[in-house]
């Protein structure tokens, strides 16, 4: 008899916890989507080591983060919004979502005087290539 895994297993320790990070790829979105908004929390930062590892995977099944991705760039985390847009707008392959995208245009055009101050309006006008 198998033992079933506690999804909450995948969830990275700390920073340098690369190795649970690299497990997550055996996963698929419908395995570990009640961990969603742990792993968002790991690309608050792109400098932590583990950040990496975890936005390859995010990207990977981004298809199913749209609501998530868009509540990080509804939210008042200017620096998560910066690198969610980074992640999912200037290094993911895929296309981003419309709902997304629509978001991504209004702070590269209308940013608010916090997302302009963290350069929010930068990198999205980056993600956007204009």
């Amino acid at each position: 008899m198998q033992l079933k895994m506690n999804v909450k297993d995948l969830i990275p320790k700390d920073k340098l916890d690369i190795e649970t990070a690299e497990r997550l790829k055996q996963y698929s979105y419908e395995e570990i989507k009640s961990i969603i908004p742990d792993l968002l929390e790991w690309i608050q930062d792109m400098n932590w080591p583990v950040a990496r590892t975890v936005a390859e995977y995010l990207t990977s099944i981004s298809e199913n983060l749209t609501t998530e991705i868009v509540e990080i760039l509804n939210g008042k985390d200017e620096m998560w919004k910066y690198w969610t847009i980074g992640v999912f707008g200037i290094h993911s392959e895929k296309p981003m979502n419309p709902k997304v995208l629509e978001i991504v245009n209004r702070i590269a055009h209308y940013p608010n005087p916090a997302e302009k101050e963290c350069e929010v309006d930068k990198q999205a006008i980056r993600a956007l290539g204009i």
